[in-house]
């Protein structure tokens, strides 16, 4: 595996202070977030000077029921060969649900949702990054992911889990500390234990990020120092195995530079701490392997396989997201706290992608769309989203302020033009919404 050093996940807020940052080796970014054709200019620069780039998905759910979607597959490996990059890196985690598999309406988490550790979701699992490894120009690598939320009558620990998954397709593994401390303080699963059972020879590289505690539940928002804990995992993992790489994750609140520069001398310090794993090997012995007794699973098995994962998945997914009954099992309390966390990372996602919504709206933008979404989840994108949202509260009549409701009536005619063919449903919506915003 290739030696990737320290690095930092690449955002544009941050742009000039990664390219004058010292001892960057790597960065990665966002794949959906760029444009193959239009690589940001401090991109083309860092890779000018050598430093190599890596693309990370966060859309293609390979832990969702479906087969990945063919066409988010070829716009992965389009990014791939733009950026020259040595491996592409995705989640295990379900991001949609519902469909054909189901017979119902399709819906978007728009968040990573946990897979249950259970042998069916590791048949999907296992047969769906096959099918992402075949699409990939370049070695995949898979994330575990924090989670806010456990499935009852799960199967298998995090470390067995992730072992039968690299044993049973050779996928590499990116490991997140800081998901590991997240998942020790949500569901008590000490990540000593956790880093005892993977396949330490399977790393690709090492994701380090700060988060917050309330009211005894650990979000992983990205957006907070990384603490002690998270390092000190980092350095048990260190004096297992050489990590290939390490990096810096940051998605917002972004401090100034030195801070950011002060975070990574302590990630390489911890790093440094565990000695590289010169001490102990990774070959750690584990009994006898899950995935080893099922890695020929017939093609029947498999299809079988996802119906159940996908019933499964959608009645989680339409309680956090459509307000329907709590799946037997779950804990009620934990299921809400997820559900609003959802909701909030929705906010914040459409006042990025549609940035004129919280200037026109001001400080009533959130509590609008936090009461829009508990009727509305979302079925198709984040900017389908922010239309809809701006169309229901026209249409509604929810905007008193007689500026504010012509700038967004202005704001949502500019922007719900014709769409391709393949979308002429979303097209006549927006013809009738069109007709009516013209009367008014």
């Amino acid at each position: 595996m290739e030696r990737l050093g320290t690095g930092i996940g690449w955002r544009p807020e941050i742009a000039d202070a990664v390219e004058a940052m010292p001892g960057i080796d790597w960065v990665e970014v966002v794949a959906e977030n760029v444009c193959p054709g239009h690589l940001p200019e401090s991109l083309r620069r860092l890779r000018g000077r050598g430093v190599t780039v890596v693309p990370h998905g966060v859309s293609l759910g390979l832990g969702g029921a479906e087969r990945p979607d063919a066409g988010r597959l070829a716009a992965l490996a389009e990014r791939v060969e733009a950026l020259g990059a040595p491996l592409v890196t995705e989640h295990i985690a379900f991001v949609r649900a519902g469909g054909p598999l189901t017979a119902s309406p399709g819906l978007e988490a728009g968040h990573l949702l946990p897979v249950p550790r259970t042998r069916d979701a590791l048949d999907v699992l296992c047969e769906n990054i096959r099918v992402a490894q075949d699409a990939l120009p370049v070695p995949l690598a898979v994330e575990n992911i924090a989670a806010l939320i456990c499935w009852p009558g799960e199967e298998m620990t995090e470390g067995q889990f992730l072992y039968d998954l690299a044993d049973r397709t050779g996928v590499r593994l990116l490991i997140d500390v800081a998901n590991l401390h997240t998942n020790y303080v949500n569901r008590g699963e000490d990540p000593a234990d956790a880093l005892a059972e993977l396949p330490l020879e399977a790393l690709a590289y090492v994701h380090v990020a700060g988060g917050f505690e309330r009211d005894g539940v650990w979000h992983d928002s990205h957006a907070h120092p990384v603490p002690r804990p998270v390092l000190d995992i980092l350095t048990d993992l260190a004096s297992r195995v050489s990590p290939p790489g390490v990096l810096l994750e940051r998605d917002e609140n972004f401090p100034e530079p030195g801070e950011l520069e002060g975070e990574l001398r302590a990630i390489r310090d911890a790093v440094e701490k565990g000695g590289g794993g010169a001490g102990r090997s990774s070959a750690v012995s584990r009994g006898p392997s899950v995935g080893a007794e099922r890695a020929a699973s017939p093609e029947g098995q498999v299809e079988a396989a996802r119906q159940r994962v996908a019933l499964a998945q959608a009645a989680l997914l339409s309680a956090l997201v459509a307000g329907t009954p709590v799946p037997e099992g779950f804990d009620r309390v934990r299921l809400g706290v997820q559900a609003r966390a959802l909701a909030a990372k929705r906010a914040d996602v459409v006042a990025k992608v549609a940035p004129e919504l919280p200037l026109i709206l001001g400080a009533g933008y959130r509590p609008a769309f936090l009461a829009y979404a508990q009727g509305a989840p979302m079925t198709d994108g984040y900017r389908r989203d922010a239309l809809s949202f701006a169309e229901h509260l026209l249409l509604g009549g929810k905007v008193a302020d007689a500026r504010a409701r012509r700038e967004l009536r202005e704001w949502w005619l500019e922007r719900s033009g014709p769409a391709p063919r393949s979308r002429r449903p979303a097209v006549r919506l927006a013809r009738a919404t069109r007709k009516v915003l013209l009367r008014r």
